[in-house]
């Protein structure tokens, strides 16, 4: 199988059948503060500063026939601006066009800024657009997306993160995790990457005698290991039964995860910061990989998205999503394979609605479309937005 390629627009543009067409489209970028700084393996090497807040795009669809889609892309540190500014720039492309016609919607636009590339944050902007269409054409068929793209399953496992940074002390992450197992989460994933790995073999043994033997535990080195380090530390986590050891190594190091993958029993989880479909089909063509990591807002979109999961389910790899529950809760479900949803409560209160946590598992929502809509405090943390076309 050969890496996947967008095709020429040239192929594009039948009359679609649907008389409904889109009317107006409304950006908005929004900064979501964390209430307390956070920080992992990247902030110890010190190639990033800590993380104090996030940047959402958000994009509203709206067509002459009244439907709404909702649809967010992200961005951690710098990036958000550029986001907004790109997808601005894209979006008059879509007033006019059948919302129904998504994946050729998505090559109009990627086409429409090709300049700046095919990857990275022109798609990373072009997702947030994507993620809305996806919503209004669930939405207007009445049902979740997860039903619409076609469930495996009405409930996913689900893991939390937040409780896990390395900007916690080994207390709080124990407290952290006990109150977490009482609360009802399905899997605990920590962070690792401290310059001194004795540490890190320190705070995963005392969280897994903590949870027991057998609750899921995963640990996250954030790409701050070279090859010889990860080998050495993934054999000396192999006593503690753990469901993956995600980005060991460089994002783009495929052949040091194929090596890993190759002589590790614990699967190698990655692939979140990657932002095509290609990149990922380097990671599943080598064996590099058990558990993928694609993001859908880093992507392109939940029609990326797609097209990455083909592939996954192609050479029978398991999946766990990173970040945005909001959107990969239904992706998840969707799959056929075995996959986790990450359970990040950072994005609660740009919404009205909170999801399910049920028995160690996220519960699909029953409202059509992804079944959020923004809050009045998202409202609040606008700090930019701009439309096009006119509302019906």
């Amino acid at each position: 199988m050969t890496s996947p390629a967008p095709a020429h627009p040239a192929a594009a543009s039948s009359p679609a059948a649907s008389g409904d067409r889109i009317a107006w489209v409304g950006l908005r970028l929004v900064y979501l503060p964390l209430r307390t700084p956070i920080s992992d393996a990247k902030v110890l090497t010190g190639r990033q500063k800590p993380l104090t807040e996030v940047a959402f795009l958000f994009a509203d669809v709206v067509t002459t026939d009244g439907h709404h889609g909702l649809g967010f892309s992200y961005s951690k540190r710098a990036g958000g601006r550029g986001l907004f500014a790109h997808a601005a720039e894209v979006a008059p492309e879509l007033v006019g066009e059948d919302p129904n016609d998504i994946a050729r919607l998505w090559q109009k636009l990627v086409w429409a800024g090709a300049s700046v590339g095919r990857s990275g944050l022109a798609t990373q902007a072009i997702a947030a657009l994507d993620i809305a269409l996806w919503d209004l054409k669930a939405k207007r068929a009445g049902l979740p997306l997860a039903k619409l793209l076609g469930a495996h399953r009405d409930s996913v496992p689900c893991y939390n993160t937040s409780g896990g940074f390395l900007s916690s002390p080994l207390e709080e992450v124990l407290d952290n995790a006990r109150a977490l197992v009482a609360g009802g989460i399905g899997g605990i994933k920590i962070k690792v990457g401290q310059p001194d790995t004795a540490a890190d073999l320190k705070r995963v043994t005392a969280v897994r005698e903590t949870l027991g033997d057998r609750f899921p535990l995963m640990i996250d080195a954030n790409q701050q290991w070279d090859r010889r380090t990860a080998q050495r530390f993934g054999r000396a986590m192999e006593p503690l039964n753990l469901v993956w050891i995600e980005e060991p190594l460089d994002a783009y190091d495929v052949e040091g995860h194929a090596r890993l993958a190759a002589t590790l029993d614990t699967p190698i989880a990655t692939g979140e910061m990657l932002t095509s479909p290609a990149e990922h089909w380097r990671l599943i063509e080598a064996d590099a990989v058990d558990f993928i990591q694609p993001d859908a807002p880093r992507v392109g979109g939940i029609t990326q998205f797609l097209r990455i999961t083909t592939l996954a389910d192609h050479r029978g790899l398991s999946m766990a999503p990173h970040f945005a529950m909001e959107i990969h809760l239904h992706l998840s479900a969707a799959y056929p394979g075995e996959t986790w949803v990450e359970h990040f409560d950072w994005l609660e209160p740009l919404f009205n609605e909170r999801l399910e946590l049920r028995d160690g598992r996220m519960v699909v929502p029953d409202r059509p479309g992804l079944g959020v809509t923004l809050s009045e405090q998202a409202e609040a943390w606008t700090v930019a937005r701009t439309e096009t076309g006119a509302r019906p």
